[in-house]
């Protein structure tokens, strides 16, 4: 998995990292909001991730808004391909609620920020 992790950062992680960075950075937070904001978007950026490869192989073209199955026709190494369809759900799951424990110390002021992880498990497009 080493692989898909590290192409994944280079793609939509990369881009959740910024926001949260960007975000810390422009509101001036110290190191340690700094660092649960990274934290909140690597495993955030991950569970897209997977949640995306899921769509791949379990969603329709109506849902997504795009051609299905094409990891697999391509023989693409995926979250799913290596971990299976059950253990790519619960380690999305996972990672969903990993994420939001990253932003204990902010409190309910980052409710929306955990919405947002349980929105990329459970989104169908």
């Amino acid at each position: 998995m080493g692989g898909i992790t590290r192409l994944q950062r280079l793609k939509t992680g990369a881009l959740i990292t910024f926001s949260c960075e960007a975000g810390a950075i422009l509101g001036r937070a110290s190191a340690e909001p700094r660092e649960a904001l990274r934290g909140y978007a690597h495993d955030l950026g991950l569970t897209f991730q997977i949640a995306d490869d899921l769509l791949d192989v379990e969603g329709t073209m109506e849902e997504t808004g795009k051609t299905v199955g094409k990891d697999a026709a391509a023989g693409k190494a995926t979250f799913v391909s290596i971990l299976g369809v059950e253990r790519a759900k619960a380690q999305a799951k996972f990672l969903a609620q990993q994420a939001s424990e990253h932003l204990s110390l902010f409190g309910e002021l980052a409710d929306p920020l955990r919405a947002a992880a349980n929105f990329v498990v459970e989104r169908r497009n």
